[in-house]
């Protein structure tokens, strides 16, 4: 059985476009079947694109970007987006998502983790992470994100409270030398870890 963070998810391709409105603009993306959250925007990344810090000179990494709801908001705030994503059909999703919002300083890419952005800095890494996936896999976004920041870059991340937040607040604070709590609310939790 395929999941969200399968290179080809295996259910017949379905999509639904939604409409919300985020940080004081409109926008409309397709979901899609076999891509995180289909057909609405999740809780979770709703409270971590109404908190991310965002600053217009930055370059941002929206990493397991799904049908591209971070890094599209993202896009209106910062001067480039690069958007990553395992699954295959999510980075098409993305794609057109891109294209429906009229996006020209982003790109999508395909590739697992940070794969897809091998020797490249950002000033934020934001992301909902694939819980699902495992322990390693949040592990690997946590310690491997200094590594593709700049000093005094930004890892911004959502978490459900009962699914590992206190894991990631731990590996955070052993690999970050400042942790915030940006936002919590609806069971989850938004943390920023500085480099």
């Amino acid at each position: 059985m395929s999941h969200y963070y399968s290179e080809e998810p295996d259910v017949p391709l379905r999509t639904k476009t939604i409409e919300v409105c985020l940080r004081g603009h409109c926008f409309r993306f397709i979901t899609a079947s076999g891509v995180f959250s289909f057909g609405k925007l999740d809780r979770g990344t709703e409270l971590l694109i109404g908190s991310m810090i965002l600053e217009g000179n930055w370059r941002v990494l929206d990493l397991g970007c799904g049908y591209g709801a971070i890094g599209i908001v993202a896009s209106r705030f910062v001067d480039h987006v690069i958007m990553a994503d395992v699954n295959r059909r999510a980075v098409s999703i993305a794609r057109k998502n891109l294209k429906i919002n009229g996006v020209r300083n982003a790109e999508v890419r395909w590739g697992s983790l940070y794969e897809p952005v091998k020797g490249e800095k950002f000033d934020s890494i934001i992301t909902n992470p694939p819980v699902h996936a495992g322990k390693e896999s949040l592990r690997e976004i946590v310690i491997n994100a200094p590594r593709h920041l700049n000093d005094g870059g930004l890892l911004q991340l959502v978490i459900k409270t009962k699914q590992g937040a206190r894991l990631i607040r731990s590996l955070m604070e052993a690999t970050f030398s400042e942790v915030r709590e940006l936002a919590k609310g609806s069971g989850y939790r938004v943390y920023a870890g500085i480099a």
